[in-house]
C-alpha cells in the first residue's frame, strides 16, 4: 500500500476542514532533518477556527489513512486553544516553535512563548513518567533480549523530546542531531552519555546492539534517566 504523502495529507485536510482550517504544521524530527525512514513518524499540528463533530468525522477518514502510513493522528486545536495552552504543554510548544515547517496557512507562532518555570515542571513530570514506564517495561521483558531491545527502540523518541527540553531549560539550543544532543545533555545534567548514544546509533542502523548486550545497555539507560530526574528535582528555574 502506498504511503500518504504530506502533500496528499494537506489536500485532504483542506477538504475536510474547509474554511475553518487555519494552519497545518509539520513538527518534530521530520521538520528538523532527524527523521529515520520506517522508524520515525510524521507529527502534524492542525489549527482550525472551530472544531465541530462534523469536522471530526470528516477529518477521521483522513486520520485513518494517515495512520495506515504509520503516523499518529494530527494534533488538532482551535485557534483560541493554541494561543492559550503554552503553559499546559510547554515541552510540546517549545519543540513545535523550534522545529517546524508550515505546510498550509499562516505561521501561527506570533506572541507564543514558553515559560521556563512551566517547562521545568512538565519536564520533571515527563522524565519521571518515562522512568516508571521503563521500569514496567523491564519487568515485562523479564530478561528477554528481543523485548529489551524493543523497549529501547520505542522509548528513544520520547527520551529525545525530554533531552531537547533539558537543553532549553539550561538556556541552550538543542542540537538537531540526537547523538550530539545526548552528549550535550549528559554534560549539562551530569549523567552518562554512552547508553543513550548506543541507542541512537542502534536505531539509526549504524551500530546495532546485540541481544546479549541489551540488558546492560538498558540498565545504563534507566540509570541515566533516574539521575536526570534527580537533577531536575534540584534544578532552580529562578
Amino acid at each position: 500500500m502506498a504511503r500518504m504523502t504530506l502533500e496528499e495529507l494537506v489536500s485532504q485536510l483542506r477538504n475536510a476542514w474547509g474554511d475553518a482550517l487555519r494552519a497545518v504544521v509539520l513538527y518534530g524530527s521530520a521538520a528538523a532533518g532527524e527523521h529515520i525512514r520506517a522508524r520515525s513518524d510524521y507529527n502534524v499540528l492542525v489549527i482550525a477556527d472551530t472544531i465541530t463533530p462534523q469536522h471530526l468525522r470528516a477529518a477521521g477518514a483522513v486520520a485513518s489513512a494517515w495512520g495506515e502510513s504509520g503516523n499518529p493522528p494530527p494534533l488538532t486545536l482551535t485557534t483560541s486553544e493554541w494561543r492559550a495552552s503554552a503553559d499546559i504543554f510547554p515541552m510540546e510548544y517549545a519543540d513545535i516553535l523550534e522545529r517546524h515547517k508550515v505546510l498550509h496557512g499562516q505561521p501561527p507562532f506570533e506572541g507564543i512563548s514558553v515559560s521556563r518555570h512551566d517547562l521545568r515542571l512538565e519536564l520533571e513530570e515527563q522524565a519521571m513518567g518515562k522512568v516508571l514506564r521503563l521500569r514496567q517495561g523491564i519487568m515485562a521483558a523479564h530478561g528477554d533480549g528481543r523485548l529489551q531491545l524493543e523497549l529501547l527502540e520505542v522509548s528513544l523518541s520520547t527520551v529525545m523530546v525530554i533531552f531537547r527540553a533539558v537543553s532549553r531549560l539550561h538556556e541552550s539550543t538543542p542540537s538537531t542531531d540526537n547523538e550530539t544532543l545526548s552528549r550535550e545533555v549528559a554534560r549539562l545534567a551530569d549523567i552518562p552519555a554512552e547508553p543513550f548514544v548506543r541507542v541512537v546509533r542502534h536505531v539509526r542502523g549504524e551500530e546495532k546492539i546485540g541481544r546479549s548486550e541489551a540488558q546492560t545497555v538498558l540498565e545504563g539507560y534507566l540509570s541515566g534517566m533516574e539521575r536526570l530526574v534527580a537533577h531536575l528535582d534540584r534544578f532552580s528555574d529562578v
